[in-house]
């Protein structure tokens, strides 16, 4: 049959043929697919709706695809709460099918959907619930749940609470070994990293997001936080603007973008390098307007802290209270406390100076954040390091790491696969160890090193 007389059955035509009656469902998917490919969300959305108005209730495969398929645009185009009903109605229909496994697996991604909306509570319990459903079908349920356990560590180290966040983070690090999901490797080194930016270990951090992008394999779940992104930001930590302007000049950024939920962290970024410029006040305030249409909560928090800064950097103090009043309204409900602390010093000292000492509702919340902004850190080992030797430069804590796994029996793969690295990144600290120690094998770093008194 030749697809012009197939594709009149998209029309009513010919639907008498029994024969012909899947072709329309079969076409419209088929379009759907390739206007996902083209990045043609309208039509996309179009054709998969119509792919689920002609296919047969009873047939879960197809009717999962299509609401797949509306599911990543939706997700992509930040109508998170559209896409969170489509995972839900694939979710009952897996229930149905009794396919427990890939109940649990979704799980995942509705909680992710749920923090982009704010709703840390709801992703908390969404996970809780998860993890009771998998511990009731077994192993290969359970193995998938290293997602779950790293996305609970992630809610509970933004509420503050250090202890559930360290448990949580050892357990997905135990189930990552055995689970079967494809992005694993790569969000567990994203995390990795944005515990060692927030540890003030910035070249580790570096290398870490390298090995993320390395290992990274793309799914349906829209890259929202590219890496390209997240290096720019730890540039700009580090004191290296041109470093993250380079990037925003590749990628083609400007202030006056349109705005959208696919590149949003992107604009933030340019926005945070552009921080003293008047004209980020626009970019800001359009993607302020766009998450508020979606009730993208977690996206509005975001912005409305980037908008504190950037008036505050630009002088205008009225304006960086008011946009921190309404991040800190939109957060103390959920108990938000990382997303302050991270944004460092002047976010500490526009709270406590505009906020503290002042009639302020939310003061108990306030007063909360000021605690975790001033609570002791320990030394990093390689500062001590600096003080006790003549080398160039301390070893970084990754560095430390490694250096107590080179004194050890494991091979070099063995020691990789026990970071969770490559053999290529292994060799790269190895030999910054071997640099800033002065030697050039193994034995001798690990004797140097105890000379040193590091192990």
């Amino acid at each position: 049959m030749r697809l012009q007389d197939a594709e009149r059955c998209l029309d009513g035509s010919d639907v008498a043929n029994e024969a012909l009656k899947p072709l329309p469902a079969t076409i419209a998917l088929t379009r759907a697919y390739n206007a996902q490919v083209q990045g043609d969300s309208a039509a996309t959305v179009k054709y998969a709706e119509l792919a689920l108005q002609l296919i047969p209730e009873d047939d879960f495969d197809r009717r999962s695809r299509a609401t797949t398929i509306l599911e990543v645009i939706h997700w992509a185009s930040g109508n998170l709460e559209s896409a969170i009903r489509g995972i839900g109605d694939s979710m009952e229909r897996l229930t149905q099918m009794g396919n427990h496994v890939m109940v649990v697996a979704s799980v995942f991604a509705v909680a992710d959907l749920l923090v982009g909306l704010g709703s840390l509570s709801e992703a908390e319990r969404t996970y809780q619930d998860a993890l009771q459903l998998a511990a009731q079908h077994g192993p290969e349920a359970e193995h998938i749940t290293a997602h779950h356990h790293l996305g609970l560590s992630i809610i509970y180290r933004q509420r503050g609470d250090e202890t559930l966040a360290a448990h949580h983070l050892k357990r997905a690090s135990e189930l990552g070994l055995q689970t079967t999901l494809v992005d694993w490797l790569y969000r567990w080194h994203v995390v990795q990293a944005q515990l060692k930016e927030a540890a003030g270990d910035l070249e580790t951090a570096l290398a870490l997001l390298d090995e993320a992008k390395r290992v990274y394999i793309q799914t349906l779940v829209p890259d929202l936080r590219p890496i390209a992104a997240l290096k720019a930001r730890i540039y700009l930590k580090q004191g290296r603007p041109d470093k993250a302007r380079a990037w925003a000049t590749e990628r083609g950024l400007s202030l006056a973008d349109e705005v959208s939920y696919l590149h949003e962290f992107e604009h933030l970024t340019l926005a945070r390098l552009e921080i003293a410029n008047p004209l980020v006040n626009a970019l800001l305030a359009r993607l302020l307007q766009a998450a508020e249409a979606q009730k993208r909560r977690g996206s509005a928090l975001d912005i409305l802290l980037v908008q504190a800064l950037a008036h505050e950097a630009q002088g205008n103090r009225p304006q960086a209270l008011a946009a921190l009043e309404r991040a800190l309204a939109l957060a103390e409900p959920e108990g938000y406390v990382r997303i302050f602390v991270d944004e460092g010093e002047a976010m500490r000292l526009l709270i406590e100076k505009q906020l503290r000492n002042r009639d302020y509702p939310l003061s108990d919340y306030v007063d909360k954040l000021l605690a975790a902004f001033t609570q002791p850190v320990a030394t990093p080992k390689s500062a001590i390091i600096h003080q006790k030797s003549d080398m160039i430069e301390p070893l970084s804590e990754r560095e430390l790491e490694v250096l107590k796994l080179l004194r050890s029996e494991l091979s070099g793969p063995e020691i990789a696969g026990q970071l969770i690295v490559s053999l290529n990144t292994l060799r790269t600290h190895t030999n910054n160890i071997y640099n800033k120690l002065g030697v050039n094998n193994r034995r001798a770093a690990v004797h140097r090193a105890e000379e040193l008194d590091l192990l």
